[in-house]
């Protein structure tokens, strides 16, 4: 019974069909997804019974929500991908450096740049910029500093674990929600 004292159609429904009125739950299995729906038997006995869809109606998918906490980082597993992830990063490096060596000698900025030097009268003997900053001498340079590049970064990314697992225990974690959208 309602507020206004008259039968809701539901109820009407379930009694006209001896109250067989069916709880279905989403595939999820959440319980706040569960919705009622008009048993479509015709009852033979009654007069006709109600007459409706054949089929139940299916709820609308709701996304899951997952809430999941970040409390633990695994040193060895950081030191890794931070390994994996900086090699990738210093032959990035070392190839754009390369292309940007190659872009400004055939652009001939070696070569003007010596010819600054040479119109300014400073004695400059056999100053050649190109032969300073041969393609061999900067790959090496860059090559250097990539390697110490990615081994930095390998120790500082396992420090920076090591410290989080420390302040994770304190405070407990970073909380992230995950959604199924």
């Amino acid at each position: 019974m309602s507020k206004n004292g008259k039968e809701s159609p539901l109820n009407q429904t379930e009694a006209a069909s001896g109250g067989d009125a069916r709880v279905a739950r989403s595939i999820s299995g959440e319980a706040g997804e569960a919705y009622r729906y008009r048993a479509s038997m015709d009852q033979a006995g009654n007069g006709g019974g109600f007459k409706g869809r054949t089929s139940p109606r299916r709820p609308v998918p709701r996304a899951r929500r997952m809430s999941l906490s970040l409390t633990h980082l695994d040193a060895w597993s950081v030191a890794k991908v931070t390994f994996l992830l900086s090699v990738a990063g210093g032959i990035i490096q070392v190839i754009a450096v390369a292309l940007l060596w190659v872009l400004l000698s055939v652009v001939g900025v070696f070569d003007q740049v010596t010819q600054i030097f040479s119109s300014t009268g400073l004695s400059t003997g056999s100053f050649n910029l190109a032969s300073i900053f041969s393609l061999s001498t900067v790959l090496s340079a860059v090559t250097i500093v990539s390697i110490v590049e990615v081994v930095v970064a390998t120790l500082l990314s396992v420090i920076i674990a090591a410290l989080y697992n420390v302040v994770s225990q304190l405070v407990g974690g970073v909380h992230v929600t995950l959604g199924d959208d």
